[in-house]
């Protein structure tokens, strides 16, 4: 594991990078809480392997304000089984206590953040509605777009 930590971008919930055009950037740390290389009978292919390996949920090993751009991508399904490959390359969230796990990951992203630094937030509503979710963070986002039941969200750290 390589332990880049002086970019510019954090990328806090890295899993298998499925969203990088460059899934070796070097301009990114790259964080999860797994490592995981697995090849999966339905031909899926699970490769988690960060620069950093942390838990957001504990706390980032970073500094306050170290991050020009945090993205954070959490876990969406609350109802996955335990061994099918989507829990196994996104995880899942936990029905009884998604809130708080959300909350702390928000705000951690926010405390690696640089002042007038940017969040990406990737939010997909197909088990819980966006709008709870910003009831849980409390923050409403600069601006958004919605993919189909994909949301990009955008926050500035003031």
């Amino acid at each position: 594991m390589a332990d880049r930590v002086d970019t510019p971008v954090l990328d806090m919930t890295a899993g298998s990078r499925m969203m990088w055009f460059d899934k070796k950037n070097n301009r990114a740390t790259f964080v999860d809480k797994r490592q995981l290389h697995e090849k999966l009978s339905s031909g899926h292919v699970i490769d988690v392997d960060p620069d950093v390996l942390a838990d957001w949920t504990l706390g980032l090993p970073f500094d306050n304000e170290t991050f020009n751009l945090v993205l954070f991508d959490p876990p969406h399904l609350i109802h996955a089984g335990d061994n099918s490959w989507l829990a196994k390359k996104y995880g899942t969230l936990n029905a009884d206590n998604w809130q708080e796990i959300i909350k702390l990951g928000f705000d951690e992203g926010m405390r690696v953040l640089k002042q007038n630094g940017t969040l990406i937030f990737k939010w997909n509503d197909s088990q819980i509605p966006l709008r709870e979710i910003l009831d849980v963070i409390g923050v409403e986002p600069l601006f958004g777009q919605k993919r189909q039941k994909t949301h990009w969200l955008v926050f500035m750290k003031e």
